[in-house]
């Protein structure tokens, strides 16, 4: 139970961490402006903010759901995480480790999505904030996709959660929007200065997390890999 709740706990964050992280808060920013289209009704704005949410947090289940169960479900794979997952999560945390600090660049173009996308999206409605959380989940850039591949899968195996921690992880994603609706609906004046607090706190956040993650990576290898301590 202890080890679930870790699990539970640290997918949140991670999926806070992804939220904030450059490149996925530019897709975050653009739902922002999607949400906060209706200043006028505080109700629609919220509710715009958790369909969004849902949406997101419904696109990592369905993915997590499939990934793990094919994992656990497979005697073959099963065994091999068994025998070698110890051994590759050293490697894989100091690579999503270097990412987050920055000692790894990889260049993106474009966030967003296409001009038929957005027609679509505003033909639904307030759904189509559903929609929109669907398909800017599945955006996945370097570090979503490190988090969500090469830590939350593991983790989510690891503990044999298929929902609970990818559930967490995509709530976690949507945080920052649905911050913002709250702020939107409730007529605050400090949208502005709460994004500069977010983009303050992202940069600290990935630091730390990144620290973490490389030096966990380290000691495993050194102890699983190398068998030095």
């Amino acid at each position: 139970m202890a080890e679930l709740m870790f699990a539970t706990a640290s997918a949140l964050w991670l999926g806070v961490l992804t939220s904030i992280s450059p490149c996925p808060l530019a897709t975050n920013i653009a739902a922002i402006s999607y949400v906060g289209r209706r200043v006028d009704n505080a109700r629609q704005v919220f509710l715009t903010g958790l369909l969004y949410t849902l949406g997101r947090t419904l696109a990592y289940l369905a993915l997590a759901i499939v990934l793990v169960a094919t994992a656990l479900s497979d005697l073959q794979v099963l065994l091999f995480l068994e025998k070698y997952m110890h051994v590759l999560l050293g490697p894989i945390l100091i690579l999503v480790g270097m990412l987050l600090l920055g000692l790894i660049r990889f260049s993106v173009s474009g966030s967003g999505v296409s001009e038929n996308m957005q027609k679509r999206v505003d033909a639904m409605g307030i759904w189509g904030a559903l929609l929109l959380g669907l398909v800017f989940a599945l955006s996945f850039c370097p570090t979503s996709a490190a988090l969500f591949f090469g830590t939350l899968i593991p983790l989510a195996v690891k503990v044999n959660s298929s929902v609970t921690v990818p559930v967490m992880y995509g709530i976690g994603t949507a945080v920052p929007v649905i911050v913002f609706a709250v702020l939107i609906a409730q007529g605050a004046q400090s949208v502005g200065k709460a994004y500069d607090v977010l983009s303050k706190i992202e940069k600290w956040a990935r630091m730390i997390t990144g620290g973490i993650f490389l030096a966990v990576g380290i000691y495993f290898c050194l102890v699983f890999i190398f068998e030095v301590i």
